[in-house]
């Protein structure tokens, strides 16, 4: 028998949630940004924080300019509800993705918008499949739900294996999830291999495209899941401005979908979980290309340091894109945590495979420099 949840009776099932988070340390692991590895369980009881944040994937060039003075100009109307506002970058944000209004729904970040899918793709059960290491916070917030999550391992490259994960789509699949470029490996499956599979699996199931780092990517490669949600296919894209935008801290991300898909989610949205500033800084981030040209150059250079010291000591790596690096931990894990912490350094221990694997997201081209050094210095 179908359950029937109401807006009353969503916000009493999440104010529980809340407080059996703070009881629940494995609800705690299972709903932090990346599932926590071993290591970092065991190493975070003693950690005292870092200097140089290289673990949560974040700009540190950002925000622009153009969105701080945004912000500056917005607080004056820091005492009115962001109605209007909100209505008019839904607007502008269909205007640039070639759809209409009702296609889009906008969050406070891409995290919100992956925990209402979540909500209302798990809600009943079922299965979510996705690959695997993958951004996990829709898995992890269905599991709340008594969703089961199915895992499909990436291919050799340490790229979704997008025929396996076709193979792996049930009857009682409720959603697929895919990440491109992915996260933690930072690898990229060509745009149409990915369209394909969308196409093909849409028609059994929703798909759900996580686009986050597609900005990092050069112009010409960023071809977006969207095209197919203008053909009215069962297709969900959620966009973010917390990563090339440097609007981590402000919270904007936004979905596009067709309208049923849109209000299937939305249904499980608070009512302002957005506020003026992040609408500010956000409309005033759209389109700054001479930002994001900048990000991207300072970007690739900077990974080029870690890449460059990971080949000359033949460390496999993801061929990645983004911000981010994925390779085998050459020492434990906790280790790893504890002594870069000790030399200012902060990144991320994953398990997959049965295996300890190192996430550093990029700083700076001194930041990394200093790293490389630092990383050295310890598995030599």
């Amino acid at each position: 028998m179908e359950t029937k949840f109401t807006r009353r009776n969503w916000f009493k099932s999440t104010a529980a949630l809340s407080v059996g988070l703070v009881a629940a340390t494995s609800l705690v692991d299972r709903l932090l940004a990346a599932p926590m590895s071993q290591a970092e369980l065991n190493y975070l009881a003693t950690a005292n924080g870092g200097k140089i944040r290289l673990g949560s994937n974040e700009n540190p060039y950002g925000p622009s300019a153009k969105a701080r003075e945004a912000v500056v100009q917005i607080l004056s109307e820091g005492n009115r509800y962001p109605f209007t506002v909100a209505q008019e970058l839904k607007n502008i944000l269909a205007a640039k993705e070639g759809v209409t209004a009702d296609h889009i729904h906008i969050g406070a970040g891409s995290g919100d918008l992956l925990c209402q899918t979540a909500t209302a793709f798990g809600i009943e059960g079922g299965r979510i499949a996705s690959g695997f290491p993958t951004f996990p916070l829709l898995m992890s917030y269905a599991q709340v739900f008594n969703a089961t999550w199915d895992k499909v391992d990436m291919n050799d490259k340490l790229e979704y294996n997008y025929d396996a994960l076709a193979s792996a789509v049930k009857s009682n699949t409720k959603l697929v999830f895919i990440c491109n470029p992915n996260n933690p490996t930072g690898t990229l499956v060509d745009w149409n291999k990915v369209k394909s599979f969308c196409e093909d699996v849409s028609k059994k199931v929703p798909v759900y495209s996580d686009e986050a780092y597609l900005e990092f990517l050069d112009p010409s490669l960023q071809r977006s899941m969207v095209e197919l949600v203008k053909k009215d296919m069962n297709v969900i894209v959620s966009r973010t401005f917390s990563k090339i935008y440097g609007l981590a801290g402000l919270r904007m991300g936004y979905i596009v979908a067709k309208p049923e898909l849109i209000k299937k989610i939305a249904k499980y949205s608070g009512d302002f979980p957005y506020s003026q500033t992040a609408i500010a800084a956000a409309q005033a981030s759209l389109g700054d290309e001479e930002f994001m040209a900048m990000v991207r150059s300072k970007n690739a250079t900077a990974r080029k340091v870690l890449t460059d010291f990971l080949n000359e000591h033949k460390i496999f790596h993801g061929q990645s894109l983004t911000n981010f690096v994925f390779f085998p931990a050459a020492k434990d894990g906790k280790t790893i945590l504890s002594k870069m912490e000790e030399r200012g350094y902060m990144m991320r221990i994953w398990d997959y495979q049965n295996k300890e694997w190192c996430r550093v997201s990029i700083g700076t081209e001194e930041e990394m420099k200093g790293f490389v050094k630092a990383f050295a210095d310890l598995v030599s």
